[in-house]
């Protein structure tokens, strides 16, 4: 395809199970310019025969030996025809109007280089399992964050290609927070903004390499969180990263960190407590010694305007303190973000 306005780029690693409906929620897009650009990042499974079944000019696929997805984003961003990329995943589901929104959003401000949304969650069959809103919106806001919090969902940012190229495209020594790490670099200089209104459907699943923070080592944390604070990280701590997420990837434990989160969301974020303990217990069974499990277990008892209560008085605080805002104003035209 020739002068898209947008690159889709979406790193593929084993994703035969899911990648169909997301690549077809891709082509059913209401803005048309596009490209879809999948680097296959060495996957072993059918994921490649799905991708070349679809019959679509705007489809390209790179392949690459597995070197993990930073490595997988940073070819495709070399690639990419287009001056603006849409992160995408390849378990995820993009709402229809997600580019035309995002597009529309940063043509009319070209102030801004990223532009994220809030994201609903689902689980591995594709059910519902709550909103998730950005812990901030506007650019001033976002720059107050703690550098511990990462400000978009990665797979639906939506950013000018030249502004991360210039940045040095995706740390591949930032194990599994290579975003995380880039917007901490960007933000020192960029203006960016979340939208409120969801924007893709993220798919929790227990064979992401990605799993609940609170599943993973201390040593891990501290490094994550010390290349943060730095804006630094070297190889050598990437390696001990990567090293101790290798060591993380057993069936085993990435099953009990995906039945654990969606115990825990199932009875802050979505009050459903039989749904809770159904998954709670799941997780407890596979890992009976995680004792906050049992805790939680406990109070899916007990009512929900009790638990909202504990849930607030308990969150951590990073000082921001701010009202969210509705899906309404989205269509606000007087929306200022830059405030």
């Amino acid at each position: 395809m020739h002068n898209p306005a947008i690159t889709v780029l979406m790193p593929a690693y084993n994703a035969s199970r899911y990648i169909h409906e997301a690549i077809n929620s891709v082509l059913a897009q209401s803005f048309t310019n596009f490209e879809l650009l999948i680097v296959n990042d060495g996957s072993t499974d059918d994921t490649l025969a799905v991708i070349i079944s679809f019959n679509d000019a705007r489809i390209r696929v790179i392949n690459q030996a597995n070197k993990g997805v930073a490595s997988a984003l940073n070819n495709g961003l070399q690639h990419a025809q287009a001056p603006y990329i849409a992160r995408f995943d390849a378990d995820d589901i993009c709402y229809r109007d997600r580019l035309q929104v995002q597009y529309d959003f940063i043509t009319a401000h070209p102030d801004y280089s990223i532009v994220g949304s809030a994201a609903d969650y689902v689980d591995v069959d594709g059910e519902y399992v709550f909103t998730h809103q950005p812990a901030a919106y506007s650019s001033a806001e976002i720059r107050q964050l703690s550098y511990k919090v990462c400000p978009f969902i990665h797979s639906g940012v939506f950013y000018e290609k030249d502004v991360v190229i210039n940045a040095g495209g995706y740390n591949e020594h930032a194990y599994t927070f290579e975003d995380h790490f880039l917007w901490a670099n960007i933000l020192k200089t960029e203006k960016a903004c979340n939208l409120p209104q969801p924007l893709i459907k993220v798919r929790l699943n227990p064979e992401s390499i990605t799993i609940d923070e609170k599943w993973r080592t201390i040593n891990f944390r501290k490094i994550k969180y010390a290349a943060l604070n730095s804006l630094t990280i070297t190889e050598a701590d990437g390696q001990k990263l990567s090293q101790i997420g290798k060591k993380q990837h057993s069936p085993r434990i990435k099953e009990g960190a995906y039945y654990a989160l969606l115990g825990k969301k199932h009875l802050w974020n979505n009050y459903q407590p039989q749904k809770a303990r159904k998954n709670l217990i799941r997780t407890l069974s596979i890992s009976p010694l995680h004792i906050k499990n049992y805790l939680l277990l406990l109070l899916s008892f007990l009512p929900e305007k009790f638990l909202r209560g504990f849930y607030h008085s308990t969150k951590t605080n990073y000082g921001l303190g701010k009202v969210k805002l509705p899906i309404t104003l989205l269509n606000n035209k007087s929306l200022n973000y830059g405030s």
